[in-house]
């Protein structure tokens, strides 16, 4: 018995180091996990973080997933295989010698300590820099602002006019007022806009008088693709237990929420959604199919009708050139019909980090390819909307551009000044109304969700839906009201309130993730076998 337990412990001491090698290399990965999010990522909260980390990765970017491997978890397992390696050889071939169990008494300590300062400094530096430490206070504080505040569509006696226009919505990939010089509202010494510029000036962006442009702020819950699309079609942020669940696993996307598509549905709008992308991904397809039975044309669909080769994908599916040129084929067919329409877009060419450079881009910054990219997609959305003003159907048709999200690539707006507040594009283009009073306006793309309504001449008994405000009335908006920072303090909190409109399935969740990781499992197995069949096939020719 006393020999097991002194074989046990022997085991045990002998262990211990590699052990803490291991500790060592997860904190390291822990360490160069955070670098490389701050590095490629703008303005990053632990939100953002949690739902793409258990959101499904299928239509993610290899490059970045590359780029993760080669400068995080690769250095990682190499400093944990080669501690291993060197204690090794070094402790265990060479006992005898006299000066290493000294070195060994400081080595092993060393390591501990190490890991711990690692962990310490990574934690002190993403307190602040993505917001981790109110990200951790809202786990323990609740708050009631969103249910106090939020106005329910279905209480509301929407007015649609008696011959209902049509809706042609574009959400803008990262795209940011920002982007634009300081004489026109933004913080950049060339405005790298200019087309949309135009388009702002030209509709409506509730900036007042002057030459200086204005625009949505992304609030929190609103800063990545999927929660902007929820955010602006429903008045709410996304907020879910997004540690513990992907909303591509649910079987429904808050059911109990009223959206954009909803109510459009309810006029029968026929409805779409265009995008370059594979649809699924971020739970895209389900909230548009949830919410107005919204038709997916993602990158699947067009591929399916052999738009393009089947072997082709570039960035993130297929660039923004073919997006448009395929929103015109729909509309010139959607035109002619008497059913009224909404037609939205979603662009994808801007997407960090530095953007697609496609075959129309022009290159005139050699160093900085992401701002050939903006004025690339500056000009092909204001072509297509000078397309779109061209054509019989316009004079019913009102058209809505918002940026969906602050750009999350760092290096690009480096030199943005600190005080300066980001803000998405923002127009109104052939709007019903006009502004009651022409002032400038403090707002979020939470207001797109009424303000979309009342452009296309709905009236809003009230001028409230979801958290929006109708900003074409003198109703002020919530960040008006309480003041941006009280506005996002509270909504950084746990809302009980929005955990009951999720009806999150947890069960469901695990039970979907499991199951694609056997089919991928699965197919991974058969293109081995496929492989493998082809080679010998090869072998005996």
């Amino acid at each position: 018995m006393e020999q097991n337990k002194d074989n046990k412990k022997s085991i045990g001491k002998m262990l211990l180091p590699y052990l803490l090698f291991f500790l060592l290399g997860l904190c390291c990965l822990f360490r160069l996990s955070y670098l490389f999010l701050v590095s490629n990522w703008e303005e990053l909260t632990v939100d953002e973080i949690l739902f793409h980390i258990f959101a499904p990765m299928g239509g993610a970017n290899g490059h970045l997933v590359q780029l993760f491997i080669t400068t995080a978890l690769a250095p990682a397992i190499l400093l944990w295989l080669s501690l291993s390696v060197f204690y090794y050889y070094f402790y265990q071939k060479q006992k005898k010698r006299n000066f290493l169990p000294k070195i060994k008494k400081a080595f092993l300590p060393l390591c501990g300590f190490f890991s711990i300062f690692l962990v310490a400094v990574t934690i002190a530096d993403a307190w602040d820099g993505i917001s981790l430490g109110s990200f951790l206070s809202s786990q323990f504080q609740s708050s009631k602002f969103i249910e106090e505040h939020y106005v329910d569509p279905k209480n509301v006696d929407l007015k649609f006019p008696e011959k209902k226009r049509n809706l042609i919505y574009i959400y803008m990939e990262s795209t940011e007022l920002t982007f634009m010089d300081k004489e026109h509202g933004g913080d950049f010494p060339e405005n790298l806009l200019p087309e949309l510029m135009a388009l702002g000036e030209e509709g409506e962006d509730f900036a007042g008088e002057g030459e200086k442009r204005n625009g949505g702020i992304a609030l929190p819950g609103a800063t990545w693709t999927m929660g902007a699309i929820f955010g602006e079609s429903t008045g709410l942020p996304l907020k879910i237990s997004i540690e513990q669940n992907s909303m591509d696993s649910q079987k429904h996307f808050f059911p109990s929420v009223t959206a954009l598509g909803d109510i459009l549905e309810e006029e029968g709008y026929n409805q779409k959604f265009l995008l370059g992308s594979v649809g699924y991904f971020g739970g895209r397809e389900l909230f548009m199919e949830d919410h107005g039975n919204v038709a997916v044309e993602d990158f699947s669909y067009w591929k399916r009708k052999g738009k393009f080769p089947r072997n082709y994908w570039v960035n993130w599916g297929f660039e923004d050139e073919k997006l448009f040129l395929y929103a015109k084929e729909e509309l010139e067919n959607l035109g002619k019909a008497e059913q009224p329409f909404n037609l939205t877009l979603l662009t994808v060419d801007t997407h960090f980090p530095d953007g697609y450079v496609c075959r129309l881009c022009e290159r005139k910054h050699p160093k900085n390819q992401y701002a050939d990219v903006y004025q690339c997609t500056s000009r092909q959305v204001s072509n297509f909307v000078h397309w779109v003003q061209q054509q019989p159907f316009y004079e019913n048709t009102t058209i809505v551009i918002s940026g969906d999200h602050p750009t999350m690539d760092h290096d690009f707006c480096n030199d943005v000044e600190k005080s300066y507040q980001r803000k998405v594009f923002t127009t109104y283009l052939n709007a019903v109304p006009g502004v009651e009073e022409k002032k400038y306006r403090e707002y979020s793309t939470f207001d797109d969700f009424p303000t979309t309504l009342a452009a296309m001449g709905v009236e809003i008994p009230g001028d409230k839906l979801g958290l929006g405000r109708n900003l074409f009335s003198k109703t002020p908006t919530l960040i008006e009201e309480y003041g941006l920072k009280h506005v996002k303090k509270e909504l950084e909190k746990r809302s009980d309130f929005m955990i009951s409109l999720g009806q999150i399935d947890k069960e469901s969740a695990f039970i979907q993730k499991e199951e694609k990781k056997k089919e991928k499992e699965e197919k991974k197995k058969k293109e081995v076998e496929e492989q493998s069949k082809k080679i010998k096939e090869t072998q005996r020719k």
